[in-house]
């Protein structure tokens, strides 16, 4: 067998097992951060002494810093009388206590020597309770220690011999050895190093889960009116800035002389600058970011060039680039924009609604975080989304932004890189069971309508199977509305009304194949089954007509595996046994004259499912056009693309997508032909919907004013638009569209009898119409001034 290993070779060894061991232990164990932080500092210690040479510097220190002494000397007789009444260490092939001793010296520089014994045991257990009757100092060259010619001196030189012969005795595997010249070379600190500060983070390790206290608030938060503000009070309320417009009374009567430059500037000027400052920015959040400065300063400002240029700007505040400003929120953090309710209070929701600032909001939009549009769970991160969602509520459909909520639920998050972020600002823990989040969902809902009864909630981004069922839940009891469900649907549908048009292909003959099966696509599969009963189908013969595919292949009764419950309404059962495992396999057998995606998955409309669609069209005659629409959000999500979908369909398609296009020149010679690609953005129905359910004072949103929405915007377009081919309005007249939307929405709520506003009110637009009605609109959205 040989001789055994040197001690300080004995620790190395140890470190290596324990590094192995440290990699796998859970955050919870109640030693981890004892573990980790005494193997940190062993590690550095050893590799410290290793960076040089290490044989040297332990016999070095197994000499002693004098010349030798005699068994007479006071430090051996001091060793007698610590150890008389124990045996003399024996000659197992176990380490003796003593051989220890220059491990620690060599390790003493870097610890804390009260826990040397703890440290003792975790490498060598066997010298626990031999180490504790060695006395030490904190100085390195007090530790007592036998220097005589004594049976223990051999010690020394037992270690020097083991030293010699380490390099062959010291193999852990074939690739890796720790050799005499770094006996370290093979731990690495920077693990340690990481796993301590994940388990730093865990701030919630050791606390009961299931306790909740209330937030019990002892003043009422008081605010000035605008007309009591002066000075500061002013400009530092973005309500009530108006940046370089104040004229020179309102800055005399107000304190402001001094406070801004002696300058006096209209809107188109402060936009002028605010636009320069926008397109000298070269990213989306950059960008994203100046116009958050801006909205924090002077909201009117912000709403002017929003409205103003939404084309340019919408997709800024929202798809495509509020996905990547979700991803980085904590990070891009810089002041609070919403209310954040954590699971962990619970009991205070009805506080942390009334701390809100601003009055009796109208529209709540409100997120779990748990389904942000194709990014999976982001948790906290996924406020962004409420946030640039109400935005386009006040910009399209001119909804006061003193009047728009937003909220994120906090429960946690399955998101493993947001728990790993230290900049990380939700909960940093696992998301809690689903019916633990249905609890606090339904304590939400009772507090919301309790605090602000006039408020309508708007669900936005939870998961599929949640959202179904939020929907189902409170549709009868609250003022809500799910956009990815019934938003979606009405805006697909509003496009796919004109697009049935445009196609040429007669409505009995129509197919849709629907690449995704989740909140959205089934949402917008039963839109679409509502768009053919009431042209007098059958709801069977209506829903025969759909087709969903998802990750498994075409959607069937006997597919095999567990069917979500929103997928089952859709199932097939004309399959006669035989599964379709691909797309390409699913439009062979459909032969489909409509595609529609809501994978969330960029490419997945291969060129060959787009030629496959168009030679289906073809094949039913001639001057068919096959309708294609890649709807996920953002672009790096989207199916395919407008250039993409224009050639492979050569230039029949008609397309919409759920982010915004270029349009795109095909070039033949000296001719050229541009093709303008449709954005089938929810912002066309929302607003109106949200605008609708407001003015309407309706007690709930029937599924009779969402699909009124849908066919009002596709009543909106202009003879301009149609003669391009077009199939949503620009989005330069969303605010048109939208106060259209509102008004239909409005008279949908009288039909269906939840408007409660005054009888005598109806009465007079029923004798007067439209005009009188679209007055009443327009009379009470807000319209930016500055």
């Amino acid at each position: 067998m040989g001789k055994k290993l040197a001690p300080w070779a004995r620790l190395a060894l140890g470190v290596v097992r324990v590094q192995k061991v440290l990699s796998r232990l859970a955050l919870t164990n109640k030693r981890i951060g004892r573990t980790l932080q005494l193997s940190l500092l062993l590690t550095k210690a050893l590799v410290a002494q290793s960076n040089t040479n290490p044989a040297a510097a332990l016999a070095k220190r197994l000499a002693g810093p004098g010349p030798r002494r005699n068994s007479n000397n006071t430090n051996s007789g001091q060793y007698r009388a610590i150890t008389h009444n124990r045996p003399p260490p024996s000659p197992s092939t176990k380490p003796s206590a003593a051989g220890i001793l220059p491990v620690l010296q060599l390790v003493t520089p870097y610890i804390d020597l009260t826990l040397t014994p703890w440290i003792c045991s975790l490498f060598l257990p066997s010298f626990a309770h031999a180490m504790a009757s060695y006395s030490y100092s904190t100085s390195s060259s007090d530790i007592s220690t036998p220097r005589s010619t004594s049976p223990s001196s051999s010690i020394g030189r037992s270690s020097q011999s083991s030293i010699s012969t380490s390099n062959k005795r010291m193999s852990i595997s074939s690739s890796r050895r720790i050799s005499a010249a770094n006996p370290m070379s093979s731990v690495d600190i920077s693990t340690i190093e990481e796993a301590m500060r994940m388990a730093n983070l865990d701030t919630l390790r050791g606390y009961a889960q299931n306790h909740f206290g209330e937030v019990r608030q002892y003043a009422t938060t008081e605010y000035i009116s605008e007309n009591q503000a002066l000075g500061y009070q002013i400009l530092n309320e973005p309500m009530w800035n108006k940046g370089l417009s104040f004229t020179p009374e309102q800055r005399v009567s107000k304190n402001l002389t001094g406070l801004i430059p002696h300058v006096l500037e209209d809107a188109d000027k402060q936009c002028e600058r605010a636009l320069k400052m926008i397109r000298s920015r070269q990213t989306g959040i950059d960008k994203y970011l100046y116009l958050s400065s801006i909205k924090g300063q002077n909201v009117d400002l912000f709403y002017r060039l929003l409205v103003d240029h939404a084309k340019e700007l919408m997709p800024l505040v929202y798809t495509p680039t509020i996905g990547d400003v979700c991803l980085q929120y904590s990070t891009l953090y810089t002041r609070p924009e919403a209310l954040y309710i954590s699971i962990k209070q619970r009991r205070s929701i009805r506080t942390i609604l009334k701390n809100w600032p601003y009055p009796n909001p109208e529209i709540c939009v409100v997120t779990d975080g748990s389904r942000i549009l194709g990014l999976g769970d982001l948790g906290v991160n996924g406020v962004g989304i409420p946030i640039g969602k109400l935005a386009l509520y006040t910009a399209a459909a001119g909804i006061h932004p003193e009047k728009t909520l937003p909220i994120v639920l906090d429960c946690g998050t399955a998101n493993e890189t947001n728990l790993k972020d230290p900049l990380y600002l939700g909960l940093r823990q696992k998301r809690i069971p689903v019916a633990e989040q249905q609890e606090f969902m339904d304590e939400f809902m009772e507090a919301a309508a309790e605090v602000y009864p006039n408020m309508v909630v708007q669900f936005e981004d939870f998961e599929s199977e949640k959202a179904f069922n939020y929907l189902d839940r409170y549709r009868n009891k609250y003022k809500s509305f799910n956009d990815d469900i019934q938003g979606t649907g009405a805006v697909v549908l509003g496009g796919y009304i004109g697009a049935v048009n445009l196609s040429g292909v007669p409505i009995e003959e129509q197919r849709l194949v629907f690449m995704g099966a989740g909140s959205a696509g089934v949402g917008v599969a039963k839109q679409l089954v509502e768009f053919y009963t009431k042209r007098g189908l059958s709801e069977q013969a209506a829903k025969d007509k759909f087709w969903l595919v998802d990750t498994k292949g075409l959607v069937t009764k006997d597919r095999g595996d567990k069917l979500a419950e929103h997928k089952k309404y859709f199932a097939r059962t004309d399959n006669n046994g035989h599964q379709f495992r691909s797309l390409e396999e699913v439009i062979e057998y459909v032969k489909p004259t409509a595609l529609v995606g809501l994978t969330a998955t960029f490419g997945v409309f291969t060129e060959s499912v787009v030629r496959a669609l168009k030679a289906s069209v073809d094949a039913g005659g001639l001057g068919r056009r096959p309708i294609l629409f890649p709807l996920s959000n953002p672009l790096t999500k989207a199916e395919c693309t407008f250039e993409q979908a224009v050639t492979w369909t050569d230039g029949t398609v008609i397309f919409a997508s759920g982010s915004p296009f270029s349009s795109f020149t095909v070039k033949n010679g000296d001719h050229a032909i541009t093709y303008h690609p449709n954005q089938g953005n929810n912002v066309y129905v929302f607003p109106g919907i949200g605008l609708g359910a407001i003015l309407a004072k309706a007690s709930r949103v029937t599924d009779n004013m969402i699909y009124t929405s849908a066919a009002a915007l596709a009543g909106s377009l202009n003879a301009e638009e149609i003669h391009k081919g077009l199939i949503y309005p620009r989005i330069e007249r969303v605010r048109e569209a939208s106060i259209i939307v509102a008004r239909e929405v409005m008279k949908a709520a009288r039909r269906d009898g939840v408007s409660q506003l005054p009888e005598e009110q109806w009465v007079e637009w029923e004798e007067w119409g439209d005009p009188a009605l679209d007055k009443f609109i327009k009379e009470r959205i807000y319209n930016p001034t500055l």
